[in-house]
């Protein structure tokens, strides 16, 4: 039996980014699936010996199919909720002019208006038959993850999940972070100009930073304190956590810190996924 989240709702209110955040909290996901292959996808993710045992389904276009299908799964013995994404169309229509994509209804309707409201019509009964109906008119993107981690987090995890990201300052500070690290103290592979062109992944400048004294002492330090800090934010309730190392550009000591950051908390036994936003810059 898998355990399934059909993620249906408004073009523009947000399905693809809830599916990025139940990616990130280990669903496997698949994208704008066709109504039709609903059920082909899941016997194929229950099989015996399959490593999905939650799927997380984007609801394609076919919407008139969406209760039918639901209903079938269920009664082959899945648990299965359905999450509706809604917002305002005014809300929407402001979301369309910045991306300035075209409406998937737009063709049968006079102007994007109309479009956003034909839909909303033809989406009534999924709306109606929703587990969770998230109005996201006024959530951005991070207040949206909250959202869905405090929703899903109890059926998804049962302990917290760490997302350690590397960032540089001149870019401005991760808008997710809880916690923030500066290690522009550390030495910069920058001014070495055989460093200059590589980044933190690679084994010389992993070598250049964590090699001294003050990087080791403090990695040493820093896994200490998460050691004694996650334990508590997990008895709080939390489900989601991010660290953020921050140096100059992204490239270089927060890379490096992070990944052996990441790699001792996984040793520990922490769920935990490392990022790196600006290292390509």
């Amino acid at each position: 039996m898998a355990e399934i989240v059909l993620i249906t709702g408004l073009s523009g209110a947000g399905r693809s980014g809830a599916a990025d955040v139940l990616e990130d909290l280990g669903w496997y996901v698949v994208d704008n699936l066709p109504t039709t292959l609903i059920n082909t996808i899941i016997d194929l993710a229950a099989k015996p010996g399959s490593d999905i045992p939650r799927l997380a389904l984007v609801a394609g276009r076919n919407h008139d199919e969406l209760l039918s299908s639901v209903g079938e799964v269920r009664a082959s013995g899945h648990e299965v909720t359905v999450l509706f994404l809604d917002a305002s169309t005014a809300e929407i229509v402001k979301r369309y002019d910045a991306t300035r994509r075209r409406h998937p209804l737009a063709d049968r309707a006079a102007g994007l208006v109309e479009s956003i409201e034909l839909e909303r019509e033809q989406l009534d009964p999924a709306r109606a038959a929703a587990d969770l109906v998230i109005d996201t008119t006024d959530l951005n993107v991070h207040q949206l993850k909250e959202r869905l981690v405090a929703a899903f987090a109890e059926s998804t995890v049962s302990r917290l999940q760490v997302s350690v990201e590397s960032f540089g300052f001149k870019h401005g500070l991760p808008l997710d972070a809880d916690i923030v690290m500066d290690v522009r103290f550390l030495p910069n592979p920058h001014w070495q100009p055989e460093l200059r062109p590589l980044t933190g992944h690679d084994p010389k400048v992993r070598d250049h930073v964590l090699e001294t004294a003050a990087g080791s002492d403090f990695v040493d330090r820093f896994e200490e304190l998460l050691g004694a800090l996650l334990p508590q934010y997990e008895k709080e309730g939390r489900a989601y956590l991010t660290v953020a190392v921050g140096c100059t550009g992204g490239r270089h000591r927060s890379v490096a810190i992070a990944e052996e950051l990441a790699g001792r908390l996984r040793a520990r036994g922490v769920a935990v996924r490392a990022s790196h936003r600006d290292v390509a810059r």
